[in-house]
């Protein structure tokens, strides 16, 4: 499989947009996908060299992009010298700068890597080629290695642990959630929200393809320590906590019913619990002699209806969401399918 470097026009661009809305679709095989490789960046002089000439001789015909995040070295200059198309994104955060790369670059398929030289550039062709003639939206490069300092034992249980979360809320189809190296098609990248604005924002990328099923594989790939000179930006506590917030918000936002009859279920089982002596009193005695937790009760137990009540009207409306996603997702043709015309009469 061969790619191609020449940027779309936006006149193309335009056409394949209105074509979209054709009756017919049909698979050209051999119409070779225009890639994108991005790579956002913050303060990686010693790492980008490598990073922009490994993924060009990996992919030859794909432009390579770097987003330079606020860096204070010379992670600019460098990138420059080694051939990428370097821009610029001025909000702070990996977040920030994957909404703007994913706003910005029109290509069919995306592969979406970090600027640290740990990730496993020959993989790169293998993963383009699974999503382009398997026809998926995402292809996830699962971190192999034996290296310790690579792979710490506390970012791999983080990971393990919070991937194991998103699996049992949201489907166990990712075994590594925080991996930085990714292949996209299109119709993800034009459909994903792009809400986070820091290291959670893998995280809202798997939710987002376990949310509207979206036909995506894994596939190992070699990871390694950093360079000599290249420091990590990540903080195990502090960026676990940040994902971990993410989490819970995406089961708010995504899986309201189940969030809200959650907190109903403790707040009754309070209000049970504390109502049951009241009540006994009251049955040998006719009497209520702790009124202020009788109150207490009753004011929980209405809490926890309420709560209930919120988790029924907002599951109504995230269906509303997910339905709109999905229809905006279902707009954009497939990797390797291009909208074809039927022929007037047929």
């Amino acid at each position: 499989m061969t790619v191609s470097t020449i940027d779309r026009p936006a006149d193309r661009q335009s056409d394949r947009t209105a074509a979209s809305a054709a009756p017919a679709m049909d698979p050209d095989p051999n119409t070779a996908p225009v890639v994108a490789v991005l790579i956002p960046c913050y303060n990686e002089e010693a790492a980008i060299a490598a990073v922009v000439r490994d993924f060009q001789a990996a992919l030859p015909d794909a432009t390579v992009y770097v987003y330079d995040n606020n860096s204070s070295d010379r992670t600019v200059e460098v990138a420059k010298a080694a051939g990428a198309v370097v821009r610029h994104e001025p909000l702070q955060g990996k977040g920030n700068v994957m909404r703007r790369m994913f706003s910005d670059i029109e290509a069919d398929v995306y592969v979406l890597v970090d600027g640290d030289d740990t990730y496993h550039a020959p993989s790169a062709p293998l993963m383009v080629k699974r999503l382009w003639d398997d026809q998926l939206d995402m292809v996830n490069g699962a971190r192999v290695t034996e290296i310790v300092k690579a792979y710490r034992p506390g970012h791999r249980f983080g990971n393990k642990l919070l991937t194991g979360m998103v699996a049992l809320i949201f489907g166990n189809r990712i075994q590594d959630m925080l991996s930085g190296y990714r292949v996209f098609s299109r119709r993800f990248i034009k459909s994903f929200p792009a809400l986070a604005s820091g290291f959670e924002t893998e995280t809202e990328l798997t939710v987002h393809a376990l949310e509207l099923n979206m036909p995506i594989a894994e596939i190992k790939a070699p990871y390694k320590d950093r360079p000599p000179g290249s420091h990590s930006k990540l903080n195990t506590i502090r960026d676990g906590v940040r994902i971990l917030r993410t989490i819970v918000n995406l089961v708010k936002e995504e899986r309201p019913l189940p969030f809200f009859f959650a907190i109903f279920a403790a707040l009754a089982a309070a209000s049970v619990i504390l109502a049951w002596p009241v009540v006994a009193t009251y049955l040998q005695t006719g009497l209520v002699p702790r009124l202020p937790t009788a109150v207490l009760s009753t004011g929980l137990m209405l809490l926890g209806f309420l709560s209930l009540t919120c988790g029924l009207i907002l599951d109504t409306v995230t269906l509303g969401r997910r339905e709109a996603k999905r229809m905006r997702y279902l707009s954009i043709p497939a990797p390797g399918v291009h909208p074809v015309r039927k022929a007037a009469g047929s």
